[in-house]
């Protein structure tokens, strides 16, 4: 049953039914390797489009890099739990999310940042419901607060006024979504979970230095395989989910 109330800590039998599933990882099959594959091809070639300046090329390889992780997904069994339906969906905005952010208009940042809000808030709809350990989460909270502060701290300087409070925002959902993907690790779930979200965040302060700040150089060349990687391992944690449902 996808619930928010299994907190871990006094687990029922089926909540320890399901965290030791979701633990158990099955190993790929050859379709979802192959688009998982396909996803790390693409965003070598994202990379290489950025540096030698080809926006089409760049803007095409993006798109394909994002899709295959949706695939990777689909694949990898996502419609065969709500926890997989969930995570599903959490890609799909954050496709859309890359696809408005293939502009550098302030408009289009803008809807980029409310897709992948929206992201993080589907990908912590996933993790309660697979089930949180509640010291686990409560321990995740307190570095992770003091991250985010100092993340604000340092771009405060630089973001713009009318930006200040998306980012804000966006910085508090983010990081509430690693520190629930933490507290699913404490229950004893797949740690592609908290990998993913950990990739995530620290892909995102390569966005943030990009967009608001003068990095000595192009950040995205760690950020994007960063993000990539961080997606892949996400759309792959719900083939520990494929027998349950959640």
């Amino acid at each position: 049953m996808f619930d928010s109330t299994r907190s871990g800590i006094l687990p029922d039998y089926d909540s320890q039914f399901t965290v030791r599933q979701m633990a158990a990882i099955e190993v790929p099959g050859r379709r979802t390797l192959a688009f998982a594959y396909l996803c790390g091809a693409a965003c070598v070639a994202l990379v290489a489009g950025l540096l030698l300046d080809q926006t089409l090329f760049a803007a095409a390889a993006k798109l394909l890099a994002s899709t295959a992780f949706i695939a990777t997904a689909i694949s990898a069994g996502a419609f065969a739990s709500r926890y997989g339906v969930v995570i599903l969906a959490g890609l799909a905005l954050s496709w859309l999310g890359d696809a408005f952010l293939i502009s550098s208009n302030e408009r289009w940042f803008l809807l980029g940042l409310v897709s992948f809000l929206c992201a993080h808030v589907a990908y912590i709809t996933a993790f309660v419901g697979a089930g949180v350990n509640r010291s686990w989460t409560l321990g995740a909270a307190i570095p992770l607060i003091i991250i985010a502060v100092l993340v604000l701290l340092w771009l405060a300087p630089h973001v713009p006024v009318g930006m200040m409070w998306p980012v804000r925002i966006y910085t508090a959902v983010i990081s509430l979504m690693v520190i629930t993907a933490f507290g699913t690790l404490g229950a004893g779930a797949s740690p592609l979970i908290v990998t993913g979200a950990c990739l995530f965040f620290i892909s995102d302060l390569s966005v943030a230095a990009m967009r608001f700040t003068d990095p000595p150089f192009p950040t995205y060349v760690l950020g994007l395989p960063l993000y990539y990687m961080g997606q892949l391992c996400l759309a792959l944690s719900v083939s520990s989910a494929r027998s349950l449902k959640l």
